[in-house]
């Protein structure tokens, strides 16, 4: 009988973070053996690093190496730019690496605690992003630190990261909220592995399964797990099939909200950051209705406790994130994969992105440093056109745009606009003492705030039975012609979109 195959690695980057993992396989002596450092820093090429040593010029010695097909690459470089990992990664897979992993540029590891577990394999997105925003995640987190916080939608892409950050915080319960058993098991079970593993510390974990259109459930459960601070990330997202169940958005999204924050008034919950998006800017979209008013829910709220000095209820907006789920970059993948074509809905269409590692780490930033009331908005930097993208990723995969997979163009789709905006012209971006965080004013002239406990009223026996009114029982028509009162952007659902709606 053969003896096992010792997995040979090689790490690309010999800085703190690829010696960290270098004596992590060293010291377990179960995920194979490091044969060698592979970097460009002049001074450490040729040096000795933990018995390992340093080769490069990475171009230069990459093709010289005498692998074998098993071999693996790590790059261990967080807050590398998106333009210098696209240079590794051609240059390794050149070189006949086939596995390539790459330890996330993820804060909590920028402040120094890298672990194997935390490597993935590289993928399209990681060679889309911009050269991330770095945030010293520990210190941010340290009005965290020893208290119990609850994330709804935890489940989530943007719920998820939030988690994982929140581990290496310091915190001392971290509840998660969801309504799928599935990805809440899914990210319970991660969690568990990366506590385990030694990343951050030992925090309790709490898988909590709920529905937030559950007024009395919520109201029980919040009494009851004694949180002192909620991120509400949860959310219907998806804005085609939003319009077509607009009732369910509503439902869950802006009742949803409103019972979570009611809960979160009456049992005392010191901070709450409601995680909001571009789309409830002038909102077209039910979807972007939803969530115009889930933000006037929480300043409100932010207002009714603005003489209470440890109270701090907020908003954080922001743009598209790379790689959740439901967006273009899996839908992109997956039509690659079947030899194309890749679809798109507008050559010219643009959307601010940004990665869901910065984004989470700046919404958990602004939970600290952000005061009562205040709506925050992450800087997305420049947008980007969505075309560009899906030529990015149809590369990613060896192949050529247009010449092997094909680009169609199908339309914009139902409530989408060709480019989305941050601010309305009655809102105005203020710059805040903090780095890639903005503060939105209102421009008093032209501000005309929706009041949501009325509009809640009226969409009360459309969303919950009523006998009394059961012919308004989830007529979706009767919701859209409240929500355009309040809101006059909304379409409605027979508006030609094709260009007019940007």
């Amino acid at each position: 009988m053969s003896a096992k195959k010792t997995r040979r690695l090689y790490i690309i980057g010999s800085g703190f973070a690829g010696r960290t993992l270098a004596n992590e396989i060293k010291t377990k002596g179960i995920f194979g053996k490091v044969v060698a450092f592979l970097d460009d820093d002049r001074e450490m090429i040729g040096q000795m690093v933990d018995g390992i040593t340093v080769l490069g010029p990475i171009r230069k010695i990459a093709p010289l190496l005498k692998r074998k097909s098993a071999d693996e690459a790590v790059i261990a470089l967080p807050g590398v730019s998106g333009e210098y990992l696209k240079e590794l990664y051609n240059i390794l897979k050149s070189a006949g690496f086939e596995k390539i992993r790459i330890l996330p540029g993820i804060p909590q590891i920028i402040d120094g605690d890298a672990h194997l577990i935390q490597t993935r394999s590289i993928n399209p997105q990681d060679l889309l992003e911009r050269t991330p925003i770095t945030i010293n995640l520990k210190e941010s987190l340290a009005y965290l630190r020893g208290k119990r916080v609850l994330v709804t939608g935890a489940g989530g892409s943007i719920g998820s990261e939030i988690c994982r950050q929140l581990l290496s915080g310091g915190v001392q319960r971290l509840y998660l909220f969801g309504h799928g058993e599935n990805s809440i098991y899914q990210i319970d079970k991660e969690l568990r592995i990366l506590r385990d593993e030694g990343v951050g510390e030992q925090t309790t974990l709490v898988p909590v399964i709920g529905d937030l259109k559950n007024k009395g459930y919520i109201d029980y459960i919040i009494k009851h797990l004694k949180a002192d601070a909620i991120f509400h990330t949860a959310a219907y997202k998806h804005v085609p099939l939003m319009e077509e169940n607009p009732v369910a958005v509503i439902e869950n999204n802006f009742f949803g909200t409103y019972n979570l924050v009611e809960a979160a008034l009456k049992h005392g919950v010191r901070r709450f950051v409601l995680i909001s998006t571009d789309k409830a800017v002038d909102p077209v979209s039910v979807y972007g209705v939803s969530k115009h008013l889930c933000e006037r829910l929480v300043l409100n709220a932010a207002a009714s406790r603005k003489n209470e000095a440890a109270s701090n209820f907020m908003v954080v907006r922001f743009g598209n994130v790379l790689g959740s789920r439901g967006s273009i970059v899996p839908l992109f993948q997956n039509q690659i994969e079947k030899g194309g074509p890749v679809t798109i809905t507008h050559p010219e269409m643009k959307r601010w992105f940004m990665t869901i590692p910065e984004a989470c780490s700046l919404v958990l930033k602004a939970g600290g440093v952000g005061e009562n009331g205040t709506l925050y908005l992450l800087d997305m930097g420049q947008p980007v056109r969505i075309r560009y993208i899906a030529e990015q990723m149809i590369r990613f995969y060896g192949f050529e745009p247009e010449i092997d997979i094909k680009i169609e163009t199908i339309g914009l789709r139902p409530g989408e606009r060709l480019n989305e905006r941050l601010w309305s012209a009655s809102e105005k971006p203020v710059e805040t003492q903090f780095s890639h965080i903005r503060r939105i004013e209102q421009v008093n002239s032209l501000f005309q705030p929706v009041e949501p406990a009325e509009i809640l009223e009226r969409l009360r026996p459309i969303c919950f039975f009523n006998p009394e009114e059961p012919e308004k029982f989830r007529d979706s028509a009767l919701l859209r012609s409240i929500l355009r009162e309040a809101l006059p952007t909304l379409l409605p659902p027979e508006e030609d979109r094709e260009g007019k709606i940007d």
